[in-house]
């Protein structure tokens, strides 16, 4: 457990505010202010998308495989007539019955263990994992969280407090403790126990600290922390003993979850995890902005007694269109199935590669969502978040837009669309083979 200092998410592979700026450039930071978030150290200006590509103004068609969002491709024909025919008909707050609302619910409660019944949705992941965070504290009276050292989960106060990534110049609030991530580099070859283990010498810090644990709050896949997936079940350990401690685990799915990983429709799913509450959002609406807290009756029973909850645009008609057009696209083109295959594919292949490379110390992942940690070629321990800044930039020279997470910045992060074909899969290897052969 520790407050180590990782690198704030927010600066990895953005634009320096103090370089030289377009016109439209300087238009956007003098409008939005410090607050100005841009990709790469020039800028792209984007006209449209489709699929898993991406068009500039000067016409540049870009592979995206950074964007999770568009789960199904960008700008969707399903999605696009869902809202436009139910925006034209109706949209309205949640304390009316409109049919659709219930539909997605019942649609979306079927992918889920049955005593995650309830559903509260939201309009951000950050919305969410606020209101997992405080149904958390009510039902266990604890005010203690357990996170990894770069997570991420959202940027409400709340929740901020429990996203070491999100920070730079603070360190973490008493309550909240930092664990390291899943990585054989923590805990050898036993990463079930070892991260058991840290969960268990973090509950015993937060009680001498004077806090009651509430509850661990993971992102399934690890994203932000470098994208860990393996062992399967390695959780499963972590979770008896929040339990055994009277606190609950929180499964952060808005990452991994719809059907990204492949081998399951939720990241918690590939650890043989029942979680207690579960915190949805960015692929819901393939771009519509809508997100979600599963949970138990019991927890909303006793949260609502005393504070109660609502949402004015939160499970909006439009919303729920959007969302019931997202979970009707994977199940009939079974994206699940496709972003196992050619997650599967890509794997294989970028592994093959990277055998031949000494900047690749690692390539992990599941699915439609992989990391790959780049490293100095003198040792695969030793970071280089500066080679991968290039490599990200070389990307976009060979029309591929990417990401970078782990606590450096040194790990390049995968999130194509789930229906990636191996053609565009292919495009993506033929480039990353050949930056690697150049450098």
């Amino acid at each position: 457990m520790t407050n180590k200092t990782v690198r704030p998410i927010l600066e990895m592979n953005a634009f320096d505010k103090q370089s030289p700026q377009t016109e439209n450039v300087a238009r956007r930071i003098a409008n939005t202010g410090a607050s100005s978030v841009l990709f790469y150290r020039e800028p792209i200006e984007m006209v449209s998308a489709e699929g898993v590509w991406m068009t500039a103004k000067d016409g540049t068609r870009y592979l995206d495989f950074y964007n999770n969002v568009p789960c199904i491709g960008h700008s969707h024909p399903a999605v696009t007539a869902a809202v436009n025919k139910q925006i034209a008909t109706l949209n309205t707050n949640t304390r009316y019955i409109v049919p659709i609302v219930d539909d997605y619910l019942e649609a979306l409660k079927a992918t889920f263990p049955k005593e995650l019944s309830n559903v509260v949705l939201t309009c951000s992941g950050s919305e969410a994992n606020d209101l997992a965070m405080r149904l958390a504290c009510k039902h266990t009276n604890g005010t203690g969280f357990i996170v990894t050292e770069s997570a991420y989960h959202g940027n409400t106060s709340l929740v901020t407090q429990v996203s070491p990534s999100a920070l730079k110049n603070t360190s973490l609030p008493e309550h909240v403790i930092a664990i390291p991530p899943p990585a054989k580099k923590y805990y050898g070859d036993n990463i079930e126990q070892g991260f058991a283990d840290q969960v268990q010498l973090a509950i015993e810090e937060l009680k001498q600290r004077g806090i009651k644990v509430a509850a661990l709050l993971f992102d399934s896949i690890f994203s932000s922390d470098g994208v860990f997936s393996e062992p399967e079940g390695f959780l499963s350990k972590a979770i008896e003993v929040i339990h055994q401690a009277g606190g609950l685990y929180i499964a952060d799915e808005v990452q991994p979850g719809f059907a990204r990983t492949g081998t399951s429709f939720w990241g918690f799913q590939n650890h043989n995890a029942s979680p207690d509450i579960v915190t949805l959002g960015k692929p819901m609406g393939n771009g519509f902005p809508m997100a979600g807290v599963v949970t138990k009756p019991e927890y909303l029973d006793s949260f609502c007694a005393d504070v109660g909850y609502f949402n004015t645009f939160g499970g909006n008609p439009v919303a729920a269109a959007a969302g019931l057009a997202v979970l009707k696209e994977i199940k009939d083109k079974n994206l699940q199935e496709n972003a196992r295959l050619m997650g599967d594919y890509l794997k294989a292949q970028l592994q093959s590669i990277a055998e031949q490379s000494d900047h690749i110390a690692e390539v992990r992942g599941s699915g439609l969502f992989l990391g790959i940690d780049i490293c100095h070629p003198d040792s695969a321990d030793k970071p280089d978040p500066e080679f991968t800044v290039n490599m990200i930039d070389q990307f976009r020279e060979e029309h591929i837009l990417i990401g970078a997470a782990g606590p450096d910045g040194s790990t390049l992060k995968l999130r194509p669309a789930l229906c990636l074909t191996k053609t565009e899969a292919d495009c993506f290897i033929d480039a990353f083979a050949k930056i690697l052969k150049a450098s």
